[in-house]
């Protein structure tokens, strides 16, 4: 039998609200805090969309990899192609006489947004732009970024390139995660290669000139696409990161960016909303030697909650029960649901708090003979 009991927050409910929607002029956005792994906004975040240079991060994150597989070091020289130094829209102004490093295509790629940066690791770790738009494509897939498709590494315009909100999310997690070595060059404001690209040498990155601990990621920019952002910013112990496109303008895209961070870092508070160890609830024991066994609660639990004053927060423990003996100490037996209005809901597992050990022979004689016994009194009772 499944039973289910309230267990109302007490501690919480001074911070529960409902946090103020965030209404964007983007067509498509995902934000996410890190800190909890709550996703705090999605419009349209699995559409399939042109990323532009956003995809760029995809092409980083492959030749991350082969840095830290050793297929290539950061001072690894790569040759440009005529086909690389060929490629219009941003550039870090390579030609074919060029040996530019992988330190060097990193900042070029970051910064810059070079196009032919995107090309010159693409025909350096697979060969051709084809073979790596393809590894790119499978490489994606095995991260679970499931609606995106790669025809180039620039992000050039072209109707197979296709990359979603979440996916591009998904991607700048990793990025943030699995590369802490190389994830503060996102941040760094200027580069220019061979003293060539002083017209070109600033991240276009525009949350980088507002502060709020904004560090990443990487813009984009098409006619198709619009005007787009994959940001980050870190204050305390949170992180949010946040993916916009379609906006109309750099102007805009700032704009709505900023708007974005501010949304994301003060309309919700991160609590610690139960400690480890702590009991929340007494389940019932089947001939054990104690009758009832406290549930507790497996790990800290933090958690968003919204910055205004409302009720509405629920707590619910599920287990199966009676739980039957012996059980040993830090069995997980239930969990504890804790449900926040318009968050994702969390689950915590619950353990026993002690062991509990079987009946002994005469506790356990005793309770057959008053489970008889009810029945006996049950079906004794006149039809009615």
């Amino acid at each position: 039998m499944l039973f289910k009991r309230f267990l109302c927050m007490l501690a919480l409910l001074p911070f529960i609200g409902q946090a103020q929607a965030f209404e964007t002029r983007a067509t498509a956005a995902w934000v996410y805090d890190m800190a909890t792994q709550t996703v705090l906004m999605d419009k349209n975040a699995d559409q399939s969309l042109p990323p532009a240079s956003m995809s760029k991060l995809m092409t980083l994150n492959m030749l991350f990899e082969a840095l830290r597989d050793g297929r290539v070091t950061m001072d690894t020289e790569f040759t440009v192609s005529t086909r690389a130094k060929d490629m219009g829209g941003s550039t870090m102004f390579l030609n074919e006489r060029d040996r530019p490093t992988a330190r060097d295509l990193i900042h070029g790629i970051i910064i810059n947004s070079g196009n032919d940066a995107c090309v010159v690791v693409a025909e350096g770790l697979s060969g051709t732009e084809e073979a790596f738009s393809s590894q790119m494509t499978d490489r994606a897939i095995a991260l679970g970024m499931t609606n995106s498709n790669f025809a180039n590494a620039s992000g050039w315009p072209d109707p197979r390139q296709r990359m979603s909100m979440r996916d591009l999310g998904i991607l700048a997690r990793r990025l943030i995660e699995e590369f802490p070595e190389y994830y503060p060059i996102f941040a760094e404001t200027e580069f220019n290669f061979a003293d060539r690209a002083a017209a070109n040498r600033h991240n276009r990155n525009p949350m980088l000139k507002l502060g709020g601990g904004a560090d990443g990621l990487k813009t984009g920019h098409t006619a198709e696409a619009g005007y787009g952002l994959v940001g980050s910013a870190k204050q305390g112990d949170r992180r949010v990161i946040f993916v916009i496109t379609g906006l109309e303008s750099e102007k805009e895209r700032a704009e709505e960016a900023d708007r974005m961070m501010n949304w994301a870092f003060r309309q919700f508070v991160l609590k610690t909303v139960i400690k480890a160890g702590t009991r929340v609830a007494d389940a019932d024991v089947w001939l054990g030697s104690a009758k009832t066994v406290g549930l507790v609660a497996a790990q800290d639990v933090s958690m968003l909650v919204p910055a205004l004053v409302q009720d509405g927060v629920k707590a619910d423990v599920t287990y199966t029960g009676p739980l039957t003996a012996p059980l040993a100490a830090g069995t997980e037996v239930g969990e504890l649901v804790i449900t926040v209005p318009d968050l994702p809901e969390r689950r915590i597992p619950l353990l026993t708090e002690a062991a509990v050990g079987q009946a002994s022979f005469t506790q356990r004689l005793q309770k057959a003979v008053s489970v008889l016994h009810k029945r006996f009194l049950s079906d004794a009772e006149p039809a009615t």
